[in-house]
């Protein structure tokens, strides 16, 4: 079985798409508006942004979503890239045996990015 989609309530549909296919390599899907809009990734998996009915998103304390990288020069790199952008994320360290940060990305979610 594989996963088809995520669906994610999103503060602000537009930002957290546009972070997302510039620092995560997620292709857009034709279609979407200011309210939906979808992402593909490499494997074919869907995340679905959606706006939040309200202008907080609230997701349980240890709700994230992740990405791999095969590195831990690659995870240095993508935090480098992220501080350059003016992003304010934690620099990567060794959290549960994987070299790795979580940071809240534009849009209201966490993302944990690791190898």
């Amino acid at each position: 079985m594989k996963l088809n989609h995520l669906n994610l309530a999103v503060t602000d549909v537009d930002a957290a798409h546009q972070f997302l296919t510039t620092y995560f390599d997620l292709q857009s899907m034709t279609g979407g508006n200011a309210a939906m809009r979808g992402l593909i990734d490499d494997n074919g998996s869907t995340l679905i942004l959606m706006r939040s009915e309200h202008t907080d998103v609230h997701y349980p304390r240890s709700f994230h979503i992740g990405f791999t990288q095969t590195s831990e020069a690659e995870v240095d790199a993508l935090n480098q890239r992220l501080r350059d952008a003016g992003f304010d994320v934690p620099a990567p360290r060794r959290l549960h045996g994987s070299w790795a940060f979580y940071f809240q990305a534009p849009g209201g979610f966490v993302i944990e990015v690791s190898c």
